[in-house]
């Protein structure tokens, strides 16, 4: 009997453009991969992605630990009303929303720290265009869309061209702000009329409100970019733990490798994440221009900094695959909370928040370092 029959072929790498998990995969391994291991694995990412709360909660535990004292300590100040805890939202919303988009790219295994020349940019584009006589709600739509291309572009560099992803967003970061001052090196005021009232339009609440020292009465209100940032936040965290997209997100985080075994696309999601989160960014930076109506080269100093620093606070790892989009929220809340203390003492100096903010960054990498020791050895 010929030996031919028992010859076994090699099994050739199969490269796939699939995203269905019971598709054929990039590796040796194609074919290997049965129903029952990928629906478990998927499980698994299911668990992952609506489990990642440990951090979240400590850091909502910090925060009402730090508002508490505030109140008590600053009682006379009426830290502690609905009015100040209020003053927190309006004062950010664009960095409420584009630190959750930065904790999708830290989920990713990623970074951007090209968000800050993009609301300098984009908020330099309202300003001299409206003052030019553009309609405000066609240059608010004009600058999503300038965000969608924005993330386009670095998406598909860091994706399709494997660069690193600091280095595009560095190179992102520069162009953002010399186009902010190619379009114009002067501070310019937003005076168009429907852009104005809606930045000035605020909601009130028919309770929480007090008697300030002059005796009149201090209704709480919000703005309505405040509303909106919080309802892309809500989005966005709906779309990272209830949908497939966003386990698969969890999963890139995790490992690429991982992902492409269970049958991902790991490109497409890698330029679908940038792509929303040059959006969240534009989205953003609009909100941001409606707290500070204007446009100058020096706007938003720092901000990727501050963003980074509150998905790091909420719980985002920036090794990928773990992250709480309402923890980045939360975040922001506390380094808010901290500045408005500090503020409040008087005789400190604006410097030590950011003090603060690195002792408590340094604390929280090192609680998740110990809770992810804790996790393997539990396995």
């Amino acid at each position: 009997m010929s030996d031919e029959k028992d010859v076994v072929s090699p099994v050739e790498p199969v490269e796939t453009e699939s995203v269905e998990p019971a598709q054929p995969v990039e590796g040796p391994t194609s074919g290997r991969m049965t129903g029952g291991v990928t629906a478990t694995a998927w499980q698994w990412l299911r668990t992952k992605a609506s489990g990642n709360n440990s951090m979240v909660l400590i850091t909502l535990a910090l925060f009402v630990l730090i508002y508490v004292v505030g109140a008590i300590v600053y009682k006379d100040k009426n830290f502690g009303s609905l009015n100040s805890f209020f003053d927190m939202l309006n004062s950010n919303p664009g960095l409420i929303v584009i630190a959750a988009g930065m904790t999708m790219v830290i989920i990713l295994g990623g970074i951007d720290i090209s968000v800050g020349g993009q609301v300098a940019m984009y908020c330099m584009m309202l300003a001299f265009f409206m003052r030019g006589g553009a309609n405000a709600y066609v240059m608010i739509f004009v600058v999503l869309v300038t965000g969608v291309v924005f993330g386009l572009v670095q998406g598909t560099l860091v994706a399709y061209f494997r660069i690193q992803p600091f280095i595009v967003s560095l190179a992102g970061m520069f162009f953002a702000r010399g186009m902010t001052a190619v379009i114009s090196p002067d501070t310019i005021e937003i005076t168009n009329k429907d852009f104005v009232a809606l930045a000035k339009y605020k909601i009130y609440f028919p309770f929480g409100g007090y008697a300030n020292a002059a005796g009149a009465f201090q209704r709480p209100f919000v703005y309505p970019q405040v509303v909106l940032a919080v309802v892309m936040v809500l989005i966005l965290w709906i779309i990272m733990t209830r949908t497939k997209f966003g386990r698969s997100v969890y999963a890139v985080g995790g490992s690429e490798q991982s992902a492409m075994l269970m049958g991902l696309n790991v490109k497409r999601i890698k330029l679908a994440v940038y792509t929303f989160n040059g959006f969240l960014a534009a989205y953003g930076g609009w909100l941001f221009c409606l707290f500070s109506p204007g446009g100058s080269v020096e706007k938003a100093p720092a901000f990727e900094m501050k963003a980074i620093a509150s998905a790091v606070i909420g719980g985002a790892m920036l090794t990928g695959g773990v992250g709480n989009i309402l923890g980045s929220f939360v975040g922001v809340l506390v380094q808010t909370a901290i500045a408005k203390i500090i503020n409040f003492q008087g005789s400190l100096s604006n410097g030590w928040s950011e003090i603060t903010l690195a002792v408590l960054m340094s604390v929280f990498i090192i609680l998740q370092a110990i809770l992810v020791s804790v996790r393997r050895k539990r396995k």
